[in-house]
């Protein structure tokens, strides 16, 4: 009886490993994509998390070669979606460029990571 109980006891602690598994907003894609050879430069930055985020405690720092920001203002949620973020971008030349965000999400947890893409017309 008693393994019976530990066992289902064990079961039922794994069961929820998915769940907090979940509780970060992790980076599911971008636009322009991680590691990206664009040949025309994109007019902003959009990233797409895996739960919703608060805009006003979440960032987007766009750098050039050379550290210097050319993000066009303040990172800001999309509309239709809470688990986008994005950012519009001053023009861009050819270049490689540097991605960092920060985000909050809804239920308070922070992540926070980079990516680069380049463009090359």
């Amino acid at each position: 009886m008693r393994n019976v109980i530990s066992m289902i006891v064990a079961a039922a602690a794994l069961s929820l490993l998915p769940v907090a598994a979940l509780a970060h907003a992790h980076l599911d894609h971008a636009q322009p994509a991680a590691g990206a050879k664009l040949t025309q430069a994109p007019s902003e930055v959009s990233l797409w998390f895996t739960e919703a985020v608060e805009p006003k405690f979440s960032s987007i720092v766009v750098q050039d070669a050379k550290g210097a920001a050319v993000q066009d203002g303040k990172a800001e949620g999309a509309a239709d979606n809470t688990a986008v973020l994005k950012v519009k971008l001053k023009a861009l030349q050819a270049g490689a460029y540097k991605v960092t965000w920060k985000v909050l999400s809804v239920d308070t947890h922070r992540t926070q990571g980079t990516f680069t893409f380049t463009v090359a017309p």
